[in-house]
C-alpha cells in the first residue's frame, strides 16, 4: 500500500505493468474478447476485451466507463475445470491487466484448472477514462522531503495543494467521486455477471486484499476460494496504516544495510551495519548539495532505496546501484532506476491511488495533526516518515467528499487463505491477524521474521507457494488454531547472494 514504488523494476514487477490496447467495444453487459497486443499476454495465450460499467452506480443509466480485461483460459479438461480466478492488483492504482498470466506460476500446474482474469481497475491504465492530474509531479530534484525549515514545509504544502487543484481541474468530477473500493467491488460484480458465473475465486496482493475483504463482506455467497497476500488492516484505512508503515520501512532498510555489510568483499561500503548506514547518510547530505547526474537528489535517492525496504528480491539491484554511486559516481544508473520506479511523466497510478485513499474514508483535514504525527514517527523512522506523509498529504485537501468504509467481516464466507510475512513493512502483520479474526473461515499462513511485502508466486518460497497450490487444487485449508495467531508457518527464504562476477 503506498505509491507504486516497486512495480516497474525487475521481472517481479512485469506481471503487474503490461499494457494492452483495449479491444473493440462490446454491447453493454458483455465482453467482446479478441487478441491482445502486449507480448507477455500474447505469449500466455490471453484474450483481451472491455466491459462497460456505470461511472456512478446510483445512476446506472448515466455516464459509463470501460474496464479493460484479459483472460487466460483453463488448460485442463472440462471435468477438472474449477471456474474463474479473479486477480486483484494492489496500490491502489496499479494496473492488473497482465495478472491473468500469473496462473502459470502456481506450482504443479494447479493454476491450469482456472480461467485467470486480469483487469485494470476503473481510472487506471488502459481502462477509460484514466485519471491524471500533473504528469510531471514526480520529477527529478524535488524539494527535500524532510521540512527542516518552515519555508521548506510551505513549499511542499504549496506543491500538494497545487496537485489537488490539478486533480479537480483535469478529471471528470463524477469519476473522482466514484473511485471508492465499493465501486471496485461493484465493478467486480459486473464482471462476474458478464462472465456468466455464479461464483468466482480471487487472488489479491496488498490493497487488492482490501478489495477482497470488502467483496467477501458484501457478497460472501459469490466467493469460491480467496487468497489474500499481505492483508490490509480493515480498521486502519488509511491514515493510521500509512503511519504504521514508517517504522517497518526503516527496519527493512536497516536490515538491508546489515546484509550489505556481510558482503563487504563485494560492495566495499562498510563491514558493519552502522558503517554502511553512515555511508548512506552521507550520501543524503551530499546529494542535497549536488544531485547525482544533475537529477537525483535526496528524495529520489530515498525512493530508489525503498525498493530494498519493500522486498529482499531487490537487494542486489539496489546494492549494485549504491556501490556504483559511492565507488564510481555512477549517477546514470540511479537516474534510470528512478525513471523506472518513480512515475515520472505519467502520474496515472498516483492520481488513482489518491482518488481511492482520499475518498474511501476521511483523512484528517487539520495539517497540524499531520505534522505532529509525522515528526513523532520521524523520531523512530527518519528515512521514510516524511516521504510517506508527502505522498499521502493530498488527502488532507482532497476536493471530493469521503465516504464511510464498509465494516469488514462475515460469518457466511466459506473459504479464505491469508498469507503474510510477520515483518511485512507495507501492510503490517497485525492486518492479517485482524482480517483472520473477522472471517471465521479464514486460515493464516505466516512466514515468521519475513521482511517481504506481497511476493507469493514470485518470490521463490516453495513452502508458501506449495500451500497455495494445494488450496487452489482441492480447497482444503490448514486447521484453524485457537487464539490470535497464525495457523501454519513456512520458513524464511535464505538471504540473497550477490551474483558472481558482479
Amino acid at each position: 500500500m503506498k505509491r507504486l514504488i516497486v512495480t516497474t523494476v525487475t521481472g517481479v514487477a512485469m506481471a503487474f505493468s503490461a499494457v494492452s490496447a483495449p479491444a473493440a467495444a462490446a454491447a453493454p453487459g458483455t465482453i467482446a474478447w479478441s487478441s491482445c497486443q502486449d507480448p507477455g499476454l500474447v505469449a500466455a495465450g490471453a484474450q483481451c476485451g472491455t466491459l462497460q460499467v456505470p461511472m456512478d452506480y446510483r445512476r446506472p443509466n448515466g455516464k459509463q466507463l470501460r474496464i479493460a480485461l484479459s483472460r487466460v483460459k483453463h488448460r485442463t479438461p472440462e471435468s477438472a475445470y474449477r471456474g474463474v480466478m479473479m486477480m486483484v492488483s494492489g496500490g491502489p492504482g496499479l494496473p492488473g491487466l497482465a495478472m491473468s498470466a500469473m496462473g502459470e506460476l502456481v506450482p504443479g500446474h494447479a493454476g491450469d484448472a482456472y480461467d485467470w482474469i486480469g483487469f485494470d481497475p476503473r481510472g487506471v491504465g488502459t481502462s477509460s477514462p484514466a485519471l491524471s492530474c500533473d504528469p510531471g509531479y514526480m520529477d527529478f530534484d524535488r524539494p527535500s522531503y524532510v521540512p527542516v525549515t518552515p519555508r521548506l514545509e510551505r513549499t511542499w504544502l504549496d506543491r500538494v495543494r497545487g496537485y489537488v487543484r490539478a486533480c479537480g481541474a483535469h478529471n471528470d468530477p463524477d469519476l473522482l467521486a466514484n473511485m471508492k473500493t465499493t465501486d471496485a467491488v461493484a465493478d467486480l460484480e459486473r464482471i462476474r455477471a458478464a462472465l456468466g458465473v455464479d461464483r468466482m475465486s480471487f487472488y489479491g496482493y496488498s490493497y487488492g486484499t482490501y478489495v477482497e475483504e470488502v467483496y467477501a463482506t458484501l457478497h460472501p455467497d459469490r466467493v469460491r476460494r480467496m487468497v489474500l497476500d499481505s492483508s490490509v488492516h480493515p480498521r486502519d484505512i488509511y491514515y493510521r496504516l500509512n503511519l504504521s508503515q514508517d517504522a517497518g520501512y526503516d527496519r527493512s532498510l536497516n536490515a538491508f544495510f546489515g546484509w550489505i555489510a556481510s558482503h563487504d568483499d563485494v560492495y566495499h561500503l562498510g563491514k558493519t551495519q552502522a558503517a554502511v548506514k553512515n555511508v548512506y547518510d552521507r550520501q543524503l547530505v551530499e546529494l542535497a548539495r549536488e544531485p547525482a547526474a544533475g537529477s537525483v537528489g535526496p528524495d529520489e535517492w530515498t525512493d530508489i532505496f525503498q525498493l530494498a525496504a519493500y522486498r529482499q528480491l531487490h537487494w542486489t539491484l539496489v546494492a549494485d546501484a549504491f556501490a556504483g554511486w559511492v565507488g564510481h559516481h555512477d549517477g546514470a544508473t540511479l537516474k534510470t532506476l528512478f525513471v523506472q520506479i518513480g512515475g515520472r511523466g505519467n502520474d496515472n497510478a498516483y492520481a488513482a491511488y489518491l482518488a481511492v485513499e482520499c475518498t474511501d474514508t476521511q483523512s484528517p483535514t487539520n495539517w497540524h495533526k499531520w505534522r505532529a504525527d509525522t515528526w513523532r514517527a520521524y523520531a523512530e523512522a527518519p528515512y521514510f516518515a516524511w516521504q510517506n506523509t508527502w505522498i499521502n498529504a493530498p488527502c488532507a485537501f482532497w476536493p471530493t467528499p469521503a465516504g464511510k468504509p464498509v465494516n469488514v467481516g462475515s460469518h457466511r464466507l466459506d473459504s479464505m487463505l491469508l498469507v503474510d510475512e510477520t515483518l511485512d513493512p507495507a501492510t503490517p502483520f497485525e492486518g492479517s491477524l485482524e482480517t483472520r479474526a473477522r472471517f471465521p473461515a479464514a486460515t493464516l499462513l505466516a512466514v515468521p521474521g519475513g521482511l517481504n511485502h506481497a511476493t507469493t508466486l514470485m518470490g521463490g518460497n516453495a513452502c508458501v507457494d506449495g500451500k497455495i497450490a494445494e488450496y487452489l487444487s482441492g480447497g482444503a485449508l490448514p486447521a484453524r488454531q485457537s487464539g490470535k495467531r497464525s495457523d501454519l508457518e513456512c520458513p524464511l527464504l535464505p538471504l540473497p547472494v550477490p551474483p558472481a562476477g558482479r
